[in-house]
């Protein structure tokens, strides 16, 4: 048991900050290069579109048991040890996804996407291990300074795509597995920053502070489903960050398809999703700031405006590269991260700590569900009926955000 106080805990919590800053910048990279190919590379294994998307699917739904598996060893032995485990996953995934590009096996491509999802998983987790210690009329601030952090990685990543694959091709591998190559090395960094650098556990530290203890792992998901049903609250802002992560991914994952179907270059396709996640994480701080300052009601609403008009813009872009196509993706991600923070902010203040890390695992669990469904659905979509009808089907998801956004009190309460 730690001996340090709250005075001390200040400090930790910056140390904290520093290192979610550092493991989020080098996760991204692993995360994002994979969307930027994963579904090139299935439909380059299939010669068809119509499947492609179920490798998107794969890294989705990873990431949603992921987030399961990594609230269980949270809630247990605390915010480091799961995400270790959440990294040294999605760093085998990326190795098999390259072995999959080398062998041309779709199923060893499903197994690493899946695999892959879990660094996603952990990525996401990382946000919450920003509030274990923070000021409760702050927490939303440094949620949105870790979120903010995957920028670097996120936009990176995509825009070395081309390079990873003139590597890729110099070790005489195909040029799409380059992505996963320099994904293995950016998520492989990250296991090592967390592993060293998250000492004292924030969480640990937290519960100690507020002489909270955790729930054995086995009663996890009992715990956050009481949880949620006992703080209606939280119940919204889950509902609104799946909405929201749905209509995100659903759109992004077939973007690429779009954009190559007419003619984009694969550097082209990587400036764009760079664009898009430019959106997604670049502001978040702001976000953050807005959520507590006018509350996360009225900034859910505001981000399902911008998912509103992201799908409009999109579902009305022509193959190929379009400004109005680049426009609507960077609205896409600019309405998931005002969505995503503020949801997440009521997650969190929604819920007492003891119980905390289950519900904020059970969160991100739905959000990968969700958003592996509307993965699954998008590449039949787009194969049976095109890009806009995907985009038009989307707007009806938005519409569940904005509700959730509703149900949400005003003025928000504080945290329990």
């Amino acid at each position: 048991m730690t001996t340090l106080g709250r005075a001390d805990a200040a400090t930790v919590q910056r140390r904290t900050i520093s290192t979610l800053v550092g493991s989020q910048a080098l996760g991204g990279i692993g995360v994002s290069t994979g969307i930027a190919v994963t579904a090139l590379l299935a439909e380059d294994i299939l010669g068809s579109a119509d499947l492609a998307g179920l490798a998107q699917t794969a890294q989705v739904l990873g990431a949603a048991a992921a987030s399961y598996g990594i609230a269980r060893i949270t809630v247990a032995r605390g915010r480091r040890p799961g995400l270790t485990a959440g990294y040294c996953v999605g760093a085998l995934g990326a190795v098999l996804c390259l072995v999959a590009g080398v062998v041309e096996s779709f199923p060893v491509l499903l197994a690493g996407s899946t695999l892959l999802g879990a660094a996603t998983a952990a990525n996401s987790q990382a946000r919450f291990a920003a509030t274990d210690l923070a000021d409760p009329a702050h927490r939303a601030r440094a949620l949105s300074i870790v979120v903010w952090a995957t920028t670097i990685g996120a936009v990176a990543g995509p825009n070395l795509v081309g390079p990873a694959g003139d590597l890729a091709e110099l070790l005489s591998l195909p040029r799409l597995t380059g992505a996963y190559l320099l994904g293995a090395v950016g998520i492989g960094l990250g296991v090592l920053l967390v592993s060293t650098r998250m000492r004292p556990d924030p969480l640990v530290l937290a519960r100690e502070l507020e002489r909270a203890s955790g729930a054995a792992a086995h009663n996890v998901r009992r715990r956050a489903i009481d949880a949620v049903r006992e703080h209606p609250r939280a119940a919204a802002g889950i509902v609104a960050v799946a909405a929201a992560h749905a209509t995100m991914v659903s759109v992004m994952v077939m973007t690429p398809l779009h954009m190559g179907h007419g003619g984009a270059e694969l550097e082209v396709i990587g400036f764009v999703i760079s664009v898009h996640i430019v959106g997604m994480y670049a502001f978040s701080p702001v976000v953050g700031w807005l959520t507590d300052a006018i509350g996360a009601r009225q900034v859910l609403l505001a981000g399902g405006a911008l998912l509103f008009g992201a799908v409009a813009l999109a579902g009305t872009a022509h193959e190929g590269w379009s400004l109005g196509l680049t426009a609507g993706l960077f609205l896409l991600g600019l309405g998931w991260s005002f969505a995503l923070v503020a949801g997440s902010a009521v997650v969190t203040s929604a819920v007492p700590l003891a119980d905390r890390p289950a519900v904020q695992g059970f969160s991100d669990m739905t959000m990968g569900i969700a958003a592996g469904g509307g993965g699954a659905l998008a590449g039949v979509v787009v194969g049976v009926w095109g890009f806009a009808t995907l985009n038009a089907g989307a707007a009806v998801i938005v519409c569940i955000v904005v509700a959730a956004a509703l149900a949400v009190p005003r003025p928000d309460v504080d945290a329990p």
